[in-house]
């Protein structure tokens, strides 16, 4: 249990990705002719983004990728000295172990400052006959064009939560985790598509209990289950400001939300409650967008969640 299963189940190669059937085709004819162009991976988080670069690097390199693979988080060395020292220096040394390109993997490229991306251009042009780049970034836009020009971009999606379901049961599996088909469920509701938070709510969930159910998953992962939320917006609707108000209190304490986690998980599932017309759900998605502005810029959280409660229970009330 020491080893992040994130890491330890972390495909080796690019066919052993899940999820991105159109960029695991692309990159695999990059392995098998053992070359490739600088590399732009957009996409939301969890996705594949790093394990697709690392994978990429093992399947050219093979045993010499470590000596000739650079991994730099952009979050952390961000500024302009760090590209045109560490970057630079990796970039002009010759490739080891017979590679004919070494490569710098840059993860959340979308964080460099513009001066920082701009220098960057500079030394992707520069040393293009024996460096590539692999960068990625949650938002494609907040890289300059003259990079993105330079890279084959490659779009990530969330990953289908068929396919997240089957990874999560097979590491289960071979971690001897007993997971309910209802916990499994829960797992894929509350990662959004994303498999790293998937993976990880597994880990955390089996290290207090090898018997994983769908109560225990919504409790270590900070999440309401939806009838939860339903609960709560039925309580506004029929028995008032005062009973709904103390649902919510409960949910928030029993699951340790914001004030945030709340409102975007009740409109994560205010779609699926029946007894809500369609007029009704969208005065609630503007009334929710609202609160969470105001929750953001500062607004007392309490006072806000008061604000909705009433505001709902006015609303079901005609």
């Amino acid at each position: 249990m020491s080893q992040m299963w994130v890491e330890k189940h972390r495909p080796k190669s690019v066919g052993g990705i899940r999820g991105q059937s159109a960029v695991v085709n692309r990159l695999e004819v990059y392995a098998e002719s053992g070359t490739f162009p600088h590399m732009l991976f957009a996409g939301p988080p969890g996705t594949g983004k790093t394990t697709a670069a690392l994978a990429l690097t093992r399947d050219v390199f093979t045993d010499s990728y470590r000596e000739n693979t650079l991994e730099m988080n952009a979050s952390d060395e961000r500024g302009l000295e760090s590209i045109r020292t560490k970057v630079k220096q990796f970039a002009r040394s010759a490739p080891l172990g017979g590679a004919t390109f070494k490569v710098i993997f840059l993860d959340e490229a979308d964080a460099l400052t513009p001066d920082a991306q701009g220098a960057l251009r500079r030394i992707m042009e520069q040393y293009s006959g024996t460096c590539r780049f692999i960068l990625s970034c949650n938002y494609s836009s907040k890289i300059i064009e003259p990079i993105q020009s330079r890279c084959a971009v490659f779009r990530f999606r969330p990953i289908d939560s068929d396919q997240v379901a089957e990874e999560v049961r097979e590491i289960a599996a071979s971690e001897d985790i007993e997971l309910d088909d209802d916990a499994c469920d829960a797992i894929v509701h509350v990662s959004l598509g994303d498999l790293r938070k998937a993976i990880t709510a597994l880990q955390v969930a089996a290290s207090l209990d090898p018997h994983i159910t769908r109560a225990l998953v919504y409790e270590t992962t900070a999440t309401a289950p939806p009838e939860a939320l339903h609960g709560f917006v039925l309580a506004c609707k029929q028995d008032g400001f005062h009973p709904a108000r103390r649902r919510l209190r409960e949910i928030l304490d029993q699951y340790g939300l914001a004030g945030t986690d709340f409102v975007n998980q009740l409109h994560r599932s205010v779609f699926d409650i029946e007894f809500l017309s369609e007029s009704q759900k969208l005065d609630l998605t503007e009334m929710m967008a609202e609160i969470d502005f105001r929750l953001v810029e500062g607004g007392g959280e309490a006072l806000q969640l008061d604000a909705l409660c009433s505001r709902l229970c006015n609303m079901l009330a005609d």
